[in-house]
């Protein structure tokens, strides 16, 4: 898994330099283990797991009501009693511009998840005793699909403003190799983005 968080690392270095124009975002984020898309009552009467979740998205082609962009982002959440996970992934998307102020989009992506056991994890020594053997957490893979709508307003004529709403269907594998190789996540995140550096007059 090390040679592919290398590569990985190195593919959103790569992505991040010589960009002079760019979004970025901050998103709060509810999170809940399920198969795609049947969780979301579940947002509202299970319990919040929650996160936080930051991003840089360019566009790398646009038209009058139409964007093909690309993100990155990384995440911290807390699911009680099962893990706290950390994605950094990149998207690759579409945006429809229904007007200049609302738009929607989808996105499929793919990256690197850091999962840390949210229980004590013990392990028998050759003496019989348990031992702490929690460690620094198990480095996995990551795909996901996003799909949301957002809100643009202006603080100035230079300066636009997204708010934002998302859904994301996510897998995360191996989680536990014996008998849950793959697991899936759906999570709801409300944010923000604004640009930067901002247009110039």
């Amino acid at each position: 898994m090390k040679p592919i968080l290398f590569i990985f690392s190195f593919f959103v270095f790569i992505q991040l330099q010589g960009q002079s124009k760019y979004r970025l975002s901050v998103a709060f984020t509810d999170n809940a283990s399920a198969y795609p898309f049947a969780v979301f009552t579940g947002f509202v009467k299970e319990p919040i797991h929650p996160g936080v979740e930051f991003g840089w998205s360019r566009n790398f082609r646009e038209k009058k009501n139409h964007d093909w962009f690309r993100d990155v982002k990384l995440g911290y959440f807390y699911h009680r009693f099962v893990q706290h996970g950390i994605p950094l992934y990149v998207n690759y998307g579409y945006r429809y511009k229904f007007s200049k102020t609302f738009n929607a989009d989808a996105a499929l992506g793919a990256g690197y998840f850091h999962s840390i056991a949210a229980t004590e994890v013990l392990k028998l020594d050759d003496a019989g005793n348990y031992k702490n053997a929690k460690g620094i957490g198990r480095p996995q893979a990551m795909a996901a699909l996003t799909i949301g709508t957002g809100y643009v307003f202006y603080l100035n004529k230079d300066q636009p403003v997204k708010l934002f709403l998302q859904y994301q269907a996510r897998i995360q594998t191996p989680f536990v190799k014996s008998y849950v190789p793959i697991l899936p996540y759906n999570q709801a995140a409300i944010g923000i983005s604004f640009l930067f550096p901002s247009k110039k007059k």
